[in-house]
Protein backbone atom coordinates (compact mmCIF):
# COMPACT_ATOMS: atom_id res chain seq x y z
CA UNK A 1 0.00 0.00 0.00
CA UNK A 2 0.83 3.64 -0.55
CA UNK A 3 1.41 6.20 2.24
CA UNK A 4 -2.27 7.70 3.06
CA UNK A 5 -3.55 11.51 0.77
CA UNK A 6 -0.93 13.60 2.32
CA UNK A 7 -2.91 16.52 3.31
CA UNK A 8 -1.54 18.45 5.88
CA UNK A 9 -3.02 17.33 9.15
CA UNK A 10 -2.13 13.52 8.06
CA UNK A 11 1.23 12.60 9.70
CA UNK A 12 3.88 11.09 7.23
CA UNK A 13 5.68 7.69 8.18
CA UNK A 14 9.42 7.16 7.46
CA UNK A 15 10.68 4.56 5.56
CA UNK A 16 10.62 1.63 8.74
CA UNK A 17 7.51 3.03 9.96
CA UNK A 18 5.84 2.54 6.76
CA UNK A 19 7.04 -0.75 6.73
CA UNK A 20 5.73 -1.88 9.87
CA UNK A 21 1.92 -0.52 9.35
CA UNK A 22 2.44 -2.75 6.16
CA UNK A 23 3.65 -5.82 8.03
CA UNK A 24 0.41 -4.92 10.28
CA UNK A 25 -2.09 -4.85 7.68
CA UNK A 26 -0.80 -7.55 5.65
CA UNK A 27 -1.23 -10.11 9.02
CA UNK A 28 -4.74 -8.56 9.54
CA UNK A 29 -5.54 -9.32 5.81
CA UNK A 30 -4.05 -13.20 6.74
CA UNK A 31 -5.84 -13.52 10.03
CA UNK A 32 -9.25 -12.13 8.28
CA UNK A 33 -8.92 -14.51 5.29
CA UNK A 34 -7.21 -17.48 6.26
CA UNK A 35 -7.18 -17.96 10.26
CA UNK A 36 -10.62 -16.39 11.85
CA UNK A 37 -12.38 -18.66 9.31
CA UNK A 38 -10.83 -22.08 10.82
CA UNK A 39 -12.89 -20.95 14.16
CA UNK A 40 -15.82 -21.92 12.48
CA UNK A 41 -14.71 -25.84 11.45
CA UNK A 42 -13.44 -25.83 14.96
CA UNK A 43 -17.04 -25.24 16.11
CA UNK A 44 -18.93 -27.23 13.90
CA UNK A 45 -16.23 -30.11 14.28
CA UNK A 46 -15.29 -30.46 17.84
CA UNK A 47 -16.66 -27.71 20.18
CA UNK A 48 -20.40 -27.99 19.06
CA UNK A 49 -20.45 -32.45 19.68
CA UNK A 50 -18.57 -31.83 22.78
CA UNK A 51 -21.08 -29.14 23.83
CA UNK A 52 -24.12 -31.68 22.87
CA UNK A 53 -22.77 -34.59 24.40
CA UNK A 54 -22.32 -32.35 27.66
CA UNK A 55 -25.75 -30.72 28.16
CA UNK A 56 -27.71 -32.86 25.77
CA UNK A 57 -28.79 -29.91 23.23
CA UNK A 58 -27.29 -27.11 21.13
CA UNK A 59 -26.14 -23.60 22.30
CA UNK A 60 -28.84 -21.42 22.82
CA UNK A 61 -26.84 -17.99 22.45
CA UNK A 62 -23.88 -16.41 21.57
CA UNK A 63 -22.56 -16.32 25.10
CA UNK A 64 -22.39 -19.82 25.28
CA UNK A 65 -20.89 -20.38 22.29
CA UNK A 66 -17.95 -17.98 23.62
CA UNK A 67 -17.53 -19.68 26.96
CA UNK A 68 -17.32 -22.92 24.92
CA UNK A 69 -14.42 -21.69 21.93
CA UNK A 70 -12.88 -20.07 24.84
CA UNK A 71 -11.75 -23.38 25.95
CA UNK A 72 -9.97 -24.42 22.40
CA UNK A 73 -6.46 -23.31 22.45
CA UNK A 74 -6.86 -22.33 18.59
CA UNK A 75 -9.48 -19.82 19.87
CA UNK A 76 -7.23 -18.41 22.53
CA UNK A 77 -4.07 -18.30 20.02
CA UNK A 78 -5.98 -16.64 17.56
CA UNK A 79 -7.90 -14.10 20.09
CA UNK A 80 -4.21 -13.36 21.52
CA UNK A 81 -3.05 -12.64 18.38
CA UNK A 82 -5.79 -10.18 17.30
CA UNK A 83 -4.89 -8.13 20.73
CA UNK A 84 -1.92 -7.86 19.23
CA UNK A 85 -2.08 -6.77 16.15
CA UNK A 86 -4.19 -3.81 17.73
CA UNK A 87 -1.45 -2.95 19.66
CA UNK A 88 1.12 -3.14 17.28
CA UNK A 89 -0.93 -1.00 14.87
CA UNK A 90 -1.49 1.96 17.32
CA UNK A 91 2.04 1.91 18.94
CA UNK A 92 3.79 1.93 15.11
CA UNK A 93 1.00 5.02 14.29
CA UNK A 94 1.48 6.62 17.46
CA UNK A 95 5.61 6.56 17.43
CA UNK A 96 4.93 8.06 13.82
CA UNK A 97 2.49 10.69 15.32
CA UNK A 98 4.43 11.80 17.93
CA UNK A 99 7.53 12.57 16.06
CA UNK A 100 5.69 14.80 13.93
CA UNK A 101 3.20 16.16 17.19
CA UNK A 102 4.78 19.85 17.33
CA UNK A 103 4.59 20.77 12.99
CA UNK A 104 1.33 18.75 13.23
CA UNK A 105 0.03 21.21 16.03
CA UNK A 106 1.41 24.35 13.55
CA UNK A 107 -0.58 23.06 10.83
CA UNK A 108 -3.73 23.28 12.66
CA UNK A 109 -3.53 27.31 13.44
CA UNK A 110 -5.60 27.49 10.31
CA UNK A 111 -5.46 30.97 9.59
CA UNK A 112 -9.00 32.67 8.11
CA UNK A 113 -10.97 29.37 8.06
CA UNK A 114 -14.04 28.88 6.43
CA UNK A 115 -15.92 27.10 9.09
CA UNK A 116 -15.64 27.44 13.43
CA UNK A 117 -14.13 25.46 16.15
CA UNK A 118 -15.92 25.73 19.49
CA UNK A 119 -14.56 24.37 22.69
CA UNK A 120 -16.28 24.01 25.74
CA UNK A 121 -12.89 23.38 28.65
CA UNK A 122 -16.05 22.95 31.16
CA UNK A 123 -17.41 20.50 29.55
CA UNK A 124 -17.48 16.91 31.17
CA UNK A 125 -16.48 13.76 29.13
CA UNK A 126 -18.96 11.53 29.90
CA UNK A 127 -17.03 7.95 31.47
CA UNK A 128 -18.20 6.01 28.53
CA UNK A 129 -16.31 7.52 26.70
CA UNK A 130 -13.60 9.65 29.30
CA UNK A 131 -12.20 5.94 31.14
CA UNK A 132 -11.94 3.91 28.10
CA UNK A 133 -9.11 3.53 25.59
CA UNK A 134 -11.81 3.19 23.07
CA UNK A 135 -10.49 -0.02 20.30
CA UNK A 136 -7.13 0.00 22.45
CA UNK A 137 -6.44 3.79 20.70
CA UNK A 138 -4.10 5.27 23.32
CA UNK A 139 -5.87 7.97 25.36
CA UNK A 140 -8.92 7.83 23.59
CA UNK A 141 -10.80 10.37 21.78
CA UNK A 142 -10.31 12.77 24.39
CA UNK A 143 -7.05 13.01 26.08
CA UNK A 144 -5.00 16.26 25.93
CA UNK A 145 -1.28 15.93 25.63
CA UNK A 146 -0.22 19.12 25.45
CA UNK A 147 -1.84 22.97 24.65
CA UNK A 148 -3.59 22.51 21.24
CA UNK A 149 -2.99 18.86 20.99
CA UNK A 150 -4.08 17.13 17.80
CA UNK A 151 -2.92 13.93 18.77
CA UNK A 152 -6.00 11.65 19.14
CA UNK A 153 -7.32 12.86 15.77
CA UNK A 154 -3.74 12.71 14.01
CA UNK A 155 -3.75 8.86 15.34
CA UNK A 156 -7.02 8.03 14.67
CA UNK A 157 -7.36 9.26 11.00
CA UNK A 158 -3.45 7.64 9.88
CA UNK A 159 -4.62 4.65 12.06
CA UNK A 160 -8.04 4.17 10.90
CA UNK A 161 -6.57 3.80 7.55
CA UNK A 162 -4.77 1.02 8.04
CA UNK A 163 -7.19 -0.66 10.40
CA UNK A 164 -9.80 -0.77 7.79
CA UNK A 165 -8.18 -1.52 4.60
CA UNK A 166 -6.83 -4.65 6.70
CA UNK A 167 -10.51 -5.71 6.90
CA UNK A 168 -11.24 -5.00 3.16
CA UNK A 169 -8.56 -7.98 2.42
CA UNK A 170 -6.74 -7.86 -0.21
CA UNK A 171 -8.60 -5.48 -2.15
CA UNK A 172 -7.42 -2.57 -0.22
CA UNK A 173 -4.30 -2.64 -2.15
CA UNK A 174 -5.81 -2.09 -5.27
CA UNK A 175 -8.65 0.88 -3.34
CA UNK A 176 -5.39 2.72 -2.65
CA UNK A 177 -4.78 3.23 -5.97
CA UNK A 178 -8.00 5.10 -6.25
CA UNK A 179 -7.50 9.02 -8.03
CA UNK A 180 -9.87 10.31 -5.34
CA UNK A 181 -8.51 8.56 -1.82
CA UNK A 182 -7.67 12.06 -0.72
CA UNK A 183 -10.87 12.31 0.74
CA UNK A 184 -10.07 9.25 3.19
CA UNK A 185 -12.30 7.17 1.35
CA UNK A 186 -12.25 4.76 4.53
CA UNK A 187 -13.56 7.12 7.14
CA UNK A 188 -15.88 8.42 4.57
CA UNK A 189 -17.41 5.16 3.55
CA UNK A 190 -20.82 5.57 6.14
CA UNK A 191 -21.30 9.03 5.29
CA UNK A 192 -21.64 8.45 1.49
CA UNK A 193 -24.14 5.52 2.44
CA UNK A 194 -25.76 7.60 4.21
CA UNK A 195 -25.99 9.95 2.21
CA UNK A 196 -26.96 7.60 -0.93
CA UNK A 197 -29.81 6.15 1.25
CA UNK A 198 -31.44 9.48 2.39
CA UNK A 199 -31.37 10.67 -1.78
CA UNK A 200 -33.31 7.80 -2.24
CA UNK A 201 -35.96 7.63 0.03
CA UNK A 202 -36.29 11.28 1.10
CA UNK A 203 -35.13 12.86 -2.72
CA UNK A 204 -37.21 15.99 -1.80
CA UNK A 205 -35.33 16.98 1.26
CA UNK A 206 -33.19 20.13 1.40
CA UNK A 207 -31.98 20.19 4.37
CA UNK A 208 -30.73 24.52 5.78
CA UNK A 209 -29.22 22.92 8.81
CA UNK A 210 -27.35 19.42 9.41
CA UNK A 211 -25.87 17.90 12.70
CA UNK A 212 -23.44 15.27 13.02
CA UNK A 213 -23.12 13.69 16.32
CA UNK A 214 -19.89 11.88 17.73
CA UNK A 215 -17.81 13.01 14.72
CA UNK A 216 -14.51 12.32 15.46
CA UNK A 217 -12.33 13.99 12.99
CA UNK A 218 -15.33 14.40 10.43
CA UNK A 219 -14.64 11.97 8.05
CA UNK A 220 -18.01 10.72 8.00
CA UNK A 221 -19.05 14.76 7.79
CA UNK A 222 -17.09 16.27 4.98
CA UNK A 223 -19.22 14.73 2.41
CA UNK A 224 -22.29 16.02 3.37
CA UNK A 225 -20.98 19.40 2.36
CA UNK A 226 -20.90 18.04 -1.07
CA UNK A 227 -23.99 16.28 -0.94
CA UNK A 228 -26.08 19.30 0.17
CA UNK A 229 -23.96 22.46 -0.49
CA UNK A 230 -26.57 24.83 0.67
CA UNK A 231 -26.97 23.61 3.97
CA UNK A 232 -25.14 24.73 7.19
CA UNK A 233 -23.36 22.14 8.94
CA UNK A 234 -22.39 21.62 12.48
CA UNK A 235 -20.53 18.56 13.84
CA UNK A 236 -19.97 18.02 17.20
CA UNK A 237 -18.04 15.56 19.94
CA UNK A 238 -17.15 15.20 23.18
CA UNK A 239 -13.33 15.30 22.58
CA UNK A 240 -11.14 18.46 21.91
CA UNK A 241 -8.02 17.33 20.48
CA UNK A 242 -9.97 14.76 17.80
CA UNK A 243 -11.98 18.31 16.91
CA UNK A 244 -8.91 20.53 16.72
CA UNK A 245 -7.80 18.21 14.14
CA UNK A 246 -11.20 17.63 12.70
CA UNK A 247 -11.79 21.25 12.10
CA UNK A 248 -8.14 22.27 10.59
CA UNK A 249 -8.75 18.62 8.19
CA UNK A 250 -12.14 20.10 6.74
CA UNK A 251 -10.44 23.79 6.28
CA UNK A 252 -7.53 21.89 4.48
CA UNK A 253 -9.84 20.57 2.00
CA UNK A 254 -12.21 23.52 1.49
CA UNK A 255 -14.86 22.40 3.47
CA UNK A 256 -17.09 25.24 5.66
CA UNK A 257 -17.89 23.28 9.13
CA UNK A 258 -18.75 24.35 12.26
CA UNK A 259 -17.03 22.33 14.61
CA UNK A 260 -18.26 22.43 18.47
CA UNK A 261 -17.57 20.30 21.63
CA UNK A 262 -20.76 19.13 23.10
CA UNK A 263 -22.06 15.61 23.99
CA UNK A 264 -24.97 14.46 21.80
CA UNK A 265 -27.05 13.29 24.90
CA UNK A 266 -27.67 16.69 25.60
CA UNK A 267 -27.29 19.76 23.14
CA UNK A 268 -27.77 23.43 23.42
CA UNK A 269 -29.38 23.57 20.06
CA UNK A 270 -32.87 24.47 20.52
CA UNK A 271 -35.83 22.53 19.65
CA UNK A 272 -36.60 21.76 15.96
CA UNK A 273 -33.44 23.65 15.14
CA UNK A 274 -32.34 21.03 12.20
CA UNK A 275 -33.30 19.10 9.41
CA UNK A 276 -30.79 16.34 9.43
CA UNK A 277 -29.36 14.55 12.46
CA UNK A 278 -26.96 12.11 11.87
CA UNK A 279 -24.53 9.43 13.83
CA UNK A 280 -21.82 7.22 12.25
CA UNK A 281 -20.52 4.44 14.28
CA UNK A 282 -21.43 6.42 17.01
CA UNK A 283 -23.87 4.18 19.06
CA UNK A 284 -21.48 0.92 19.85
CA UNK A 285 -19.05 3.24 21.48
CA UNK A 286 -21.77 4.77 24.10
CA UNK A 287 -23.33 3.28 27.11
CA UNK A 288 -26.87 1.99 26.59
CA UNK A 289 -28.29 4.51 28.09
CA UNK A 290 -26.58 6.82 26.45
CA UNK A 291 -27.58 5.42 23.29
CA UNK A 292 -31.23 5.71 24.03
CA UNK A 293 -30.63 9.55 25.21
CA UNK A 294 -28.83 10.28 21.66
CA UNK A 295 -31.68 8.82 19.77
CA UNK A 296 -34.27 11.22 21.77
CA UNK A 297 -31.89 14.03 21.48
CA UNK A 298 -31.89 13.79 17.53
CA UNK A 299 -35.42 13.57 17.52
CA UNK A 300 -35.87 17.08 20.10
CA UNK A 301 -33.51 18.43 17.13
CA UNK A 302 -35.53 17.73 14.21
CA UNK A 303 -37.52 20.38 12.80
CA UNK A 304 -40.95 19.36 11.25
CA UNK A 305 -40.35 17.37 8.15
CA UNK A 306 -36.72 16.45 9.47
CA UNK A 307 -34.95 13.40 9.14
CA UNK A 308 -32.62 11.13 11.56
CA UNK A 309 -30.28 8.71 10.11
CA UNK A 310 -27.69 6.17 12.38
CA UNK A 311 -25.10 4.30 10.43
CA UNK A 312 -23.35 1.70 12.65
CA UNK A 313 -22.10 -2.07 11.78
CA UNK A 314 -22.36 -3.66 15.07
CA UNK A 315 -26.02 -5.41 15.08
CA UNK A 316 -26.16 -9.17 15.51
CA UNK A 317 -29.38 -9.39 13.10
CA UNK A 318 -29.25 -12.20 10.44
CA UNK A 319 -26.35 -13.98 11.79
CA UNK A 320 -25.23 -17.46 13.29
CA UNK A 321 -24.38 -17.69 16.64
CA UNK A 322 -20.82 -18.86 16.41
CA UNK A 323 -21.29 -15.57 13.80
CA UNK A 324 -22.43 -13.72 16.58
CA UNK A 325 -19.23 -15.15 18.77
CA UNK A 326 -16.97 -13.52 16.34
CA UNK A 327 -18.76 -10.13 16.20
CA UNK A 328 -18.52 -10.03 20.05
CA UNK A 329 -15.21 -10.26 20.57
CA UNK A 330 -14.40 -6.98 20.92
CA UNK A 331 -16.55 -6.11 23.84
CA UNK A 332 -14.12 -8.15 26.12
CA UNK A 333 -10.67 -8.37 24.20
CA UNK A 334 -10.72 -4.80 22.09
CA UNK A 335 -11.45 -2.48 24.88
CA UNK A 336 -15.02 -1.85 23.26
CA UNK A 337 -17.68 -2.87 26.18
CA UNK A 338 -21.14 -1.19 24.79
CA UNK A 339 -20.00 -3.09 21.05
CA UNK A 340 -21.78 -6.43 22.96
CA UNK A 341 -25.17 -4.35 24.19
CA UNK A 342 -25.76 -2.82 21.06
CA UNK A 343 -25.55 -6.33 19.26
CA UNK A 344 -28.66 -6.91 21.17
CA UNK A 345 -30.66 -4.11 20.36
CA UNK A 346 -33.22 -3.58 17.46
CA UNK A 347 -32.61 -0.42 15.63
CA UNK A 348 -36.17 0.04 14.69
CA UNK A 349 -37.40 -0.70 18.35
CA UNK A 350 -34.55 2.13 19.03
CA UNK A 351 -36.43 4.90 17.02
CA UNK A 352 -39.60 4.00 18.73
CA UNK A 353 -38.63 4.35 22.10
CA UNK A 354 -37.57 7.73 20.72
CA UNK A 355 -40.26 9.04 20.19
CA UNK A 356 -41.17 8.20 16.12
CA UNK A 357 -44.14 6.41 15.08
CA UNK A 358 -43.72 3.31 13.73
CA UNK A 359 -44.96 3.76 9.80
CA UNK A 360 -41.97 6.71 9.95
CA UNK A 361 -39.00 4.01 11.19
CA UNK A 362 -36.64 2.76 8.29
CA UNK A 363 -33.64 0.45 8.01
CA UNK A 364 -31.98 -1.08 5.43
CA UNK A 365 -28.13 -2.69 5.03
CA UNK A 366 -24.92 -0.50 3.73
CA UNK A 367 -23.39 -2.62 0.86
CA UNK A 368 -20.04 -1.99 -0.90
CA UNK A 369 -21.31 -0.68 -4.07
CA UNK A 370 -19.10 -0.60 -7.73
CA UNK A 371 -16.71 -2.83 -7.87
CA UNK A 372 -16.55 -3.65 -4.07
CA UNK A 373 -15.04 0.14 -3.49
CA UNK A 374 -16.52 1.83 -0.51
CA UNK A 375 -15.49 4.82 -2.19
CA UNK A 376 -19.34 3.62 -4.33
CA UNK A 377 -21.17 2.70 -1.27
CA UNK A 378 -25.09 1.30 -2.11
CA UNK A 379 -27.57 0.38 -0.10
CA UNK A 380 -30.37 -2.50 0.08
CA UNK A 381 -33.53 -1.57 1.22
CA UNK A 382 -34.71 -4.78 2.63
CA UNK A 383 -37.17 -3.71 5.48
CA UNK A 384 -36.53 -6.99 7.53
CA UNK A 385 -32.47 -6.75 6.83
CA UNK A 386 -32.50 -10.44 6.03
CA UNK A 387 -29.71 -9.87 3.46
CA UNK A 388 -26.23 -9.34 5.67
CA UNK A 389 -24.35 -5.84 4.29
CA UNK A 390 -21.49 -4.15 5.74
CA UNK A 391 -23.77 -2.43 8.44
CA UNK A 392 -27.21 -1.12 8.91
CA UNK A 393 -28.62 2.66 8.35
CA UNK A 394 -31.56 3.36 10.69
CA UNK A 395 -33.84 6.31 11.58
CA UNK A 396 -37.05 7.97 10.73
CA UNK A 397 -39.18 10.98 9.51
CA UNK A 398 -40.61 14.15 11.23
Amino acid sequence: MKQPFAHPMMPQAAHDELAREHFVVDLKIHMEEDVYPVDAAVYEKKALPRFKKENGRAPETHHEVRKLMEREPSTKLWSAMARTIQEMLWDGVGNTVERQLPDLIASSQVKKPLGTLTLDPDLKVPRYNGEIDIHCMPGGYHTDLTDDDVFAGAIYDRGAYYYVAGLLGRGAHAIDDQPDNKFGLFLEYQGRATIAYIKQRYPDLKPKRILDMGCTIGGSTLPYADAFPDAEIYAIDVGAPSLRYAHARAEYFGKKIHFMQQSAEGTNFPDGHFDLVLSHGLLHETATQATKNILKEANRLLAPGGVTMHADPQFDIGLNLHDQFMHDWDTRYNAEPFWGKLHDMKPKDLMRDAGFPTQNVTAVWMTIGQDGNPAFPAVKDDPELSNLGRGIIFGAHR
